[in-house]
């Protein structure tokens, strides 16, 4: 999962700072403060790693991506093109890479990997300025191998650390230029004896990028049937629109809520959370037809109520229902991006999504953790007083929990990590978080008493 990041000169964001990336990371802030475009920015690799054009540095979207962010001088802070898009990752890994020298005989083994970037505008043209991977054993740099382009924008080299690289004979030439905005191209592997490990590096990010998931705020009305031919479905779509298809691809599959509790088949793990949040009393898809690919969703609402179809039913069921299949869904080690998930939902349910993140994040699977992340944006006061609760109840601990506030100001978006202490409070409260109550009291307090004065 990713544990740290930094975003200089991308849209509202002159720089975020480094920042704490934890199992349960939340943005609160005013409309039009940046938080967003957090979100865009990592769909925005995620989208580029996918593309087969290995030429095209970042691929700002189009109408069949997730997000479209234009041109670079829409994306670039202040629609300044001389700036440097600037940007930092970092993300620990599943199981410890190795790196083994043929020529020195050393090894070496790093746990976490932290990737960092400039890109910038030259004649109409993105290019990549600078790209680094470094290696690290807990706090510990082990080595870093980098890509520079020369003063005159023409020449890469290759600059390693704590790793001499050595060429092959009668191969002194230039390197190309990255693949992509975070590849060494293949001439960086053949031009050298020892930097096959190059490869390693480039495909950690790849699979990092390849286990994010979105689920965006618009998501789409329920159908009457859903068509499903037996594929497993990778997500449930940008507006859940397949949600109903992954419940099926994953009915052979078994969640538990944690270390040592009951397994539960997904479909039954999708209906009890959609009772405790005391939107229905029982769920079930059922096959319309024998040898037929049309399914339907079938709900009672109430104990003793008729059942009815998805359709006849409150919107909120439809709304919520992508998010807590992608909740569990999502392969081990991934990361998912919600977009306002509190979307068309009570207030109730608006502070269960806390309890149902909490549960994704210890979930387990086949006897292993799910080790999932999840980066939710969202508006909800009651999402976060739950989230506070919990924490208080130890339900979660404040490092599982980062919370921050976005604020967009004279110098653009500013990020405040909010102070959560071992009781779920928080020390450091913005100014008008979620408006001014008092406000809105002591106004009524005085209406009521005009009118009383019959003034």
């Amino acid at each position: 999962m990713f544990t740290e990041f930094q975003l200089q000169n991308f849209k509202p964001w002159k720089d975020t700072k480094k920042q704490r990336l934890a199992p349960l990371t939340v943005f609160f802030g005013s409309n039009s403060a940046g938080k967003s475009s957090l979100s865009q920015f990592l769909l925005l690799l995620k989208q580029t790693v996918d593309s087969p054009d290995r030429q095209r540095v970042l691929h700002m979207g189009d109408r069949n991506s997730v997000t479209d962010l234009g041109t670079s001088h829409d994306m670039i802070y202040g629609h300044d093109e001389s700036r440097t898009l600037e940007f930092l990752l970092s993300w620990g890994l599943e199981k410890p890479l190795n790196i083994h020298d043929p020529v020195s005989d050393k090894n070496y083994q790093g746990n976490a990997i932290e990737f960092s970037s400039g890109i910038n505008s030259h004649e109409g043209r993105l290019g990549v300025e600078t790209m680094k991977y470094s290696l690290h054993k807990d706090d510990e740099q082990i080595l870093s191998a980098a890509m520079t382009i020369d003063e005159n924008r023409k020449k890469y080299r290759l600059v390693t650390e704590n790793y001499q690289q050595v060429r092959n004979k009668g191969r002194g030439w230039p390197l190309p230029q990255p693949a992509k905005f975070y590849g060494f191209p293949d001439e960086a592997v053949a031009y050298y004896q020892n930097t096959g490990f190059l490869a390693d590096l480039t495909l950690s990010l790849e699979q990092l990028f390849s286990r994010l998931y979105y689920v965006g705020p618009l998501r789409g009305y329920p159908e009457r049937s859903y068509i499903w031919s037996g594929e497993q479905v990778e997500h449930v779509g940008w507006r859940g629109e397949r949600a109903v298809e992954a419940i099926l691809a994953a009915r052979d599959r078994k969640i538990s809520r944690g270390y040592k509790m009951a397994k539960q088949p997904f479909e039954k793990v999708v209906a009890r959370w959609l009772k405790q949040m005391g939107l229905i009393h029982a769920f079930e898809v059922r096959q319309i037809g024998e040898y037929r690919k049309e399914y339907e969703v079938l709900i009672h609402t109430r104990s003793r109520s008729s059942q009815v179809n998805l359709t006849d039913v409150g919107f909120g069921i439809s709304q919520v229902l992508p998010i807590i299949v992608q909740s569990f869904y999502a392969p081990k080690g991934s990361t998912i991006i919600f977009e306002q998930p509190e979307i068309h939902l009570h207030p109730r349910v608006q502070a269960d999504l806390a309890d149902l993140f909490i549960e994704g994040i210890h979930a387990r699977e086949e006897g292993e953790n799910r080790r999932n992340q999840f980066i939710v944006e969202i508006h909800s006061e009651h999402f976060l007083r739950r989230l506070q609760r919990r924490i208080a109840e130890e339900s979660v601990t404040p490092e599982e929990v980062a919370i921050y506030f976005c604020e967009l100001g004279n110098g653009g978006s500013s990020m405040m990590p909010l102070e959560v202490d071992a009781y779920g409070n928080i020390s450091n409260w913005p100014e008008h978080f979620f408006g001014d109550e008092t406000e809105d009291l002591v106004a009524m307090t005085q209406a009521a008493m005009r009118r009383r004065s019959g003034k």
